[in-house]
């Protein structure tokens, strides 16, 4: 899919997301339901991990501190701001990934439409989050980086793309975690 083909996408969800407080309130069971439908599509995608990639894993340590935070408004826009850059890494150069187009598209529509759903619950409280949790986002962004920098130095290449992919199953199994904390408390 195009980029062009991305933005549509993305304008058409903007104009049709109608989000309430009522909404605002239930985000910990919209969260559980999209990243347990993420996790699916990420299997969707491709097929098993490939035994030829084992020897080119790397880490790239999620800086798991950021979800640890005791405010819910706090944690909710460190979730955004991950979504975001998974929805990023997902947005470009996967043509070499050979992945089940549909299941990604799907994938890329169900992220782009809970960071909408987020931004509209947390757009207050970002920029305290952001101020006083800097830290927090520079680990993020760094932690995104590695994964971004990975990709570009294998050339978007088979591999890269499935150590990516199990990353970001990790990196949402995390959130998962997390979540269903929040809803607990």
């Amino acid at each position: 899919m195009n980029t062009f083909g991305l933005v549509q996408i993305g304008l058409m969800l903007l104009c049709t997301t109608n989000t309430s407080s009522l909404q605002c309130n239930h985000l910990p069971l919209q969260q559980r339901k999209v990243i347990e439908n993420s996790l699916q599509l990420l299997d969707k995608m491709g097929k098993k991990f490939p035994l030829q990639c084992l020897r080119e894993k790397t880490s790239f340590r999620f800086p798991q501190q950021v979800l640890k935070a005791r405010q819910k408004e706090t944690i909710k826009v460190a979730i955004e701001e991950i979504f975001q850059h998974i929805f990023y890494i997902f947005s470009k150069n996967v043509t070499l990934a050979a992945w089940n187009g549909t299941a990604l598209e799907q994938f890329q529509n169900g992220l782009y439409q809970q960071i909408e759903q987020l931004e509209a619950c947390v757009i207050k409280k970002r920029t305290n989050y952001f101020q006083n949790k800097e830290v927090n986002r520079l680990k993020l962004k760094k932690y995104f980086q590695k994964i971004d920098c990975f990709l570009k130095d294998k050339q978007h290449n088979l591999c890269s793309w499935e150590i990516s992919r199990a990353e970001m199953r990790r990196c949402l199994q995390l959130i998962d975690k997390v979540v269903r904390k929040l809803k607990e408390a």
